[in-house]
């Protein structure tokens, strides 16, 4: 399986020239690749493929010899990445999804760049990236790097700040048995509440700096477009959209890694946040509560520790009683379940997720207890 590894870069002013130069040459050559391919189908009725973008690529350097001061492989790398968006494209037509037709990227707007084969133009020795056509870059190391390095990815943060992140091939650590399988029903009073009882406080990082984001907008918004005041401000900006997504990355981090820790079987809904974001009422809420970070979390850190993790429909797990299974009709007001069938009284998160647990028991071949 593979495993990224992310360190932050300390690279010389003279570096980020580099580095910035070698983005603006990486965007430059998508927007081509982007043009062409709607050229060859407006004129010719054609679709490129990658190939034939990539077979370009030596005409390319030869024309404009800016193009040589990146490596080989991350230039294909922009054509593949072309061709995956089109693919993403021509599959969201086929599933009668709102499509997204790839879009030119505007100066600034293309941010990282990939490195197919580690070794070959990038290597992190003694905590120093040796990157090509830029030399040895600082590296703020806080952990060694565990597998086979498979891929590196140099990425520039809208703060301004650079990091790597190394896709590396590493082996499964089993951990020991512990015999307990849980389900976890999300919400936004509750984010999380397990199926033994226990529930997490939603923490509501955007709603608590709500206020600086609002403040440092407002001073954006009364900037000039074109100034240096108004790019001073749009990184302030950047900084606390910064701070809020590092809480929240690190409280779901945190979240996960507890829950998997303690149980053998995980059990989660599959839920489809992109949908119920239509609700404008409730939308801020959902996207800061970010259900499907913390379930990707739980899903890799799962599969690394040879964990069993199932996402289960959530159709009537709040509605359906986890003891006799009677379904009863409930608002989103009704913060209790009381059974009018068996009698059973507890919280609609608890009995939510009590469900949730069995049926993903039943899904992995266990029987209804």
């Amino acid at each position: 399986m593979l495993k990224t590894m992310k360190y932050r870069l300390r690279p010389t002013k003279s570096q980020v020239t580099q580095l910035d130069g070698q983005l603006e040459e990486c965007r430059q050559l998508y927007n081509h690749f982007l043009a062409e391919r709607q050229e060859a189908w407006e004129e010719r009725q054609e679709s490129l493929s990658y190939y034939a973008q990539s077979t370009t690529l030596p005409k390319l350097k030869a024309y404009c010899e800016d193009l040589s001061l990146v490596h080989s492989q991350v230039l294909q790398n922009v054509a593949a990445r072309i061709d995956l968006a089109f693919k993403a494209f021509f599959r969201r037509c086929k599933a009668g999804e709102e499509p997204g037709y790839p879009r030119f990227r505007g100066y600034g707007r293309y941010d990282s760049m990939t490195f197919p084969q580690y070794g070959n133009g990038c290597q992190l020795v003694e905590g120093v990236l040796k990157l090509s056509k830029v030399g040895a870059v600082r590296v703020v190391q806080h952990r060694p790097l565990e597998g086979i390095p498979k891929t590196c990815t140099i990425r520039r943060k809208s703060t301004g700040k650079w990091y790597v992140t190394i896709a590396c091939e590493v082996e499964a650590s089993p951990f020991p048995a512990t015999g307990e399988a849980v389900g976890i029903d999300v919400g936004l009073l509750s984010f999380a509440t397990l199926s033994t009882g226990e529930s997490t406080p939603c923490p509501k990082f955007l709603r608590t700096d709500e206020k600086d984001l609002k403040r440092t907008q407002r001073k954006l918004s009364a900037a000039s477009k074109g100034t240096s005041e108004r790019a001073k401000r749009r990184k302030i900006v950047s900084r606390v959209h910064e701070r809020i997504t590092n809480r929240r990355s690190n409280f779901a981090h945190q979240e996960s890694r507890r829950i998997v820790n303690r149980f053998d079987v995980i059990a989660v809904e599959d839920l489809s946040v992109n949908q119920m974001v239509h609700n404008h009422c409730l939308a801020k809420s959902i996207q800061d509560a970010a259900w499907s970070q913390f379930a990707t979390f739980l899903a890799y850190k799962a599969a690394y520790a040879g964990r069993q993790y199932v996402a289960v429909n959530p159709a009537y797990t709040s509605q359906d009683c986890s003891q006799c299974g009677h379904r009863q009709k409930k608002t989103l007001a009704e913060r209790v379940h009381a059974c009018a069938c068996c009698g059973l009284t507890l919280d609609r998160d608890h009995n939510a997720a009590l469900n949730i647990k069995t049926l993903g028991l039943q899904s992995l071949g266990f029987p209804r207890s």
